[in-house]
């Protein structure tokens, strides 16, 4: 009988058997070799081709011997909705993130067909397993197989039996700044996106707030915030006082008091950059509106994904830009653009952009607009490659109503809309688009906060979108020289 050792990552496969006896150079009696057999895999030897770099910086893309079934949403809690309260520091814009209790539902959106990330998130998915058991981990479909074999704990998958608008606590994305509009556009729907805690670990880190090394700090600091920070109990007496109700706060929660030594009230307490969103409404030539047409097919591209909404015929939204472009045809688009009731110009160009301020580093920056501050409640109109040397970008207030108007005289020819660089449909002569800013904060008492894409940052003092411009676009570099290298001093 011949026994083989299978040993978890050896180089070779070795049979477990005597050496042949140096007499005549023969095998003992009853022993047998070993032939190769075609169903086990076969391994390089430590002298060929080295092994991929991803597979040997980690452990982490060790399969588990026995995988878990990956479970639906539809077993999950309902959302939990947070607070946006304004931040105590003087002259600060930004928002503190206060939870009502502690977040349960996690979504994972990572950067696809990059194995070193797929590491990276499996890594994150077994700490907040063990440290934090009662967060469940949400991914998507088409990565749901990769990430659960290296798992021995069951991930919830999106899928046709909830939307996943009503069951997403928070997120957490890795990758660069396309794989944070990926998860924005999981809500290109819908009004409310929750938290966005983002690692930067693509090729553009404009939007990417967190070094993966720090993510046990990044996901502590926003799992605690509301626990105890002052602010909250102050929103509670608002709250207490717009609803003529004594409800007290339940700040008793498991998840919380297993890490309330972790808890440093105030100054740990998350905070928020509120990147606002435009929307577009779509009308056909004879004025009836075609939104619904395009949300069910960005529906049924989403593959589950997409936050369905919950009124019949939703805006689409956009928190970089959205763009009319001539697409394939080699004629130059012509489109009418109307503010405020008012017709403002005809452009005759390759298309047009409506950018979001978080938009204006991006295809508006290339068309040659202006940069914006996240926090400047504004929108840009850049056209894309002008006949005209004159027409040049405008910034205009955020609740200024654009129009967009596909002109005749495009022969009928249809035209690219895309939000956020991704196709949603074609538009013919005679349609128009109607885009503004969207509505942010609470529509009345009692009810929860709605639009924008609050994004979770490191800290008040580090501006992301300096250092953003000064590592990313080399803002004001001089020509011929490193500043770094300079001697500043006198």
């Amino acid at each position: 009988m011949v026994r083989i050792a299978v040993v978890r990552g050896a180089a070779h496969v070795r049979p477990l058997c005597s050496r042949p006896s140096a007499t005549n150079g023969r095998l003992p009696s009853g022993i047998l070799v070993a032939t190769p057999v075609t169903a086990l895999p076969i391994v390089s030897s430590p002298s060929s081709s080295p092994r991929p770099r991803h597979f040997s910086s980690t452990r982490a893309l060790q399969t588990c011997p026995t995988q878990p079934i990956s479970r639906s949403i539809a077993e999950l809690p309902e959302r939990t909705y947070p607070r946006y309260l304004q931040s105590a520091k003087p002259g600060s814009s930004l928002l503190v993130l206060n939870w009502p209790r502690p977040p349960r539902n996690l979504l994972l959106v990572q950067k696809l067909y990059a194995p070193d990330v797929t590491e990276s998130v499996i890594q994150f998915a077994r700490h907040i397993h063990s440290e934090y058991p009662d967060v469940h981990i949400i991914v998507e479909p088409r990565i749901a197989d990769a990430i659960q074999k290296h798992l021995g704990f069951p991930l919830y998958v999106a899928d046709h039996q909830s939307n996943i608008a009503d069951k997403v606590d928070v997120i957490a994305t890795f990758g660069g700044d396309g794989t944070v509009l990926r998860a924005a556009s999981l809500y290109k729907l819908h009004g409310s996106v929750p938290p966005i805690v983002s690692f930067s670990m693509g090729t553009l880190g404009f939007l990417g707030e967190w070094s993966f090394a720090d993510y046990k700090k990044a996901w502590r600091e926003m799992y605690m915030s509301g626990s105890d920070v002052p602010e909250a109990r102050e929103a509670d007496y608002l709250q207490q006082g717009e609803n003529n109700n004594l409800t007290t706060r339940a700040t008793h929660h498991d998840g919380w008091e297993r890490l309330k030594g972790k808890s440093l009230g105030h100054q740990r307490a998350s905070r928020v950059l509120l990147r606002h969103r435009i929307k577009a409404d779509i009308y056909d030539r004879a004025g009836n509106s075609i939104n619904h047409q395009v949300s069910d097919s960005l529906s049924s591209q989403g593959k589950s994904t997409i936050a369905e909404p919950k009124e019949p015929s939703p805006s689409l939204r956009a928190i970089n830009e959205i763009s009319v472009h001539r697409g394939s045809h080699p004629q130059l688009a012509i489109i009418d653009i109307y503010q405020n009731g008012h017709f403002l110009t005809e452009t005759t160009a390759d298309g047009i952009l409506i950018s979001t301020p978080t938009g204006s580093t991006a295809y508006s920056l290339s068309a040659g607009g202006p940069i914006v501050h996240p926090l400047v409640k504004s929108l840009l109109i850049t056209p894309i490659s002008p006949c005209s040397l004159s027409f040049r970008s405008l910034v205009l207030p955020l609740d200024t109503k654009v129009v967009l108007r596909m002109s005749s005289r495009n022969r009928g020819r249809e035209l690219d809309l895309s939000i956020d660089g991704k196709r949603c449909c074609g538009v013919l002569p005679g349609t128009e688009i109607r885009v503004e800013g969207e509505f942010v904060g609470r529509a009345g008492p009692g009810e929860e906060w709605h639009g924008g894409v609050p994004c979770v940052i490191r800290t008040e003092e580090d501006d992301p979108w300096v250092g953003g411009l000064n590592g990313l676009l080399k803002f004001n570099h001089p020509f011929g020289r490193d500043p770094a290298m300079d001697d500043m001093s006198d």
